[in-house]
């Protein structure tokens, strides 16, 4: 049987198929769909210091091949979320990684430094979260602003630090090498594009928020042509993300640069789609007589 085991700085997954932050919860509401133990890992929803309430009402809307989101990271908190959620995914023979959200640099490192203790394996740092103190841009909008949280980061992180890096950018590049200069382990992209749908029959937006998150199928070849550029601007390892509904999508992510993918929107209207992922991963190395998955990341040149 082909190998599927990847290494991502040091982890091993037993194969490069994970969850992406936001879509999956901290796995309790797909354990009934997905065996978990069959995923090379599941990446938790965004935990920040304190209870964050999200924004208002509605926060989703569809488009063509894809939704608008605008939850606003809600979550409960560092204090549940250790109490809760990480003795349910102990449960299970797959590899753990915490989002981590902020708002400002503190808050980031207060997250990362109560986790240093806690069995969870790596650390994925949401960069796309508005800086309070810097009058709302992003961390990940500024590549110094990336840089310096980064290097603040790692200072008090135990784990590897995984840089989810925003598609929000003239240059991913640029950003690509600005975490890597602040001491990244892994980079993993796209996060959502920045979108707006209008309800016509209401007359307003048909968010509250106004503007949200862009993913699904519609946002693939653009997280293809980000994740390309990335694996060949940096060293560091990439986790490819970003509409991802098949073994095919995932694959393509792969031959790009991406040591491993992260499924997202699909697990909303496919409970099974992680799984189904990997098992299509798995027929293809077989039907091609590929030996090995490793032998096909970066393959295109």
């Amino acid at each position: 049987m082909s190998k599927m085991k990847v290494n991502l700085a040091g982890v091993e997954l037993k194969n490069p198929v994970m969850t992406a932050s936001g879509t999956f919860g901290s796995g309790t509401e797909y354990s009934e769909f997905v065996d978990l133990n069959q995923l090379g890992a599941v990446v938790t929803k965004g935990v920040a210091n304190i209870p964050w309430p999200g924004n208002p009402t509605p926060r989703v809307a569809e488009t063509h091949s894809g939704m608008l989101n605008a939850i606003g990271l809600q979550n409960p908190g560092i204090d549940v979320f250790c109490d809760r959620d990480i003795p349910f995914l102990k449960q299970y023979d797959t590899k753990i990684i915490v989002n981590v959200c902020g708002k400002s640099t503190e808050d980031y490192c207060e997250v990362v430094e109560r986790l240093g203790n806690e069995p969870v394996d790596m650390l994925e740092i949401n960069v796309s979260c508005p800086n309070v103190k810097e009058g709302g841009i992003a961390f990940g909008q500024d590549p110094k602003a990336l840089e310096a949280i980064t290097r603040e980061v790692k200072r008090y992180a135990k784990q590897p630090i995984i840089m989810k890096l925003s598609p929000n950018v003239t240059d991913i590049t640029e950003m690509a090498r600005a975490a890597e200069a602040g001491g990244a382990d892994v980079l993993s992209l796209i996060n959502t594009l920045t979108g707006m749908k209008i309800d016509i029959q209401r007359r307003t937006f048909a968010l509250a928020n106004k503007t949200g998150g862009m993913s699904g199928p519609a946002v693939k070849p653009v997280a293809v042509r980000m994740v390309y550029q990335v694996a060949n601007a940096v060293s560091l390892p990439v986790i490819g993300m970003g509409g991802i509904a098949s073994a095919e999508d995932a694959l393509e992510f792969i031959m790009a640069g991406a040591t491993a993918v992260s499924v997202g929107t699909a697990n909303f209207f496919n409970p099974y789609a992680t799984q189904e992922v990997v098992r299509g991963i798995q027929e293809f190395l077989e039907r091609e007589k590929v030996e090995d998955i490793t032998e096909l990341i970066g393959i295109v040149k």
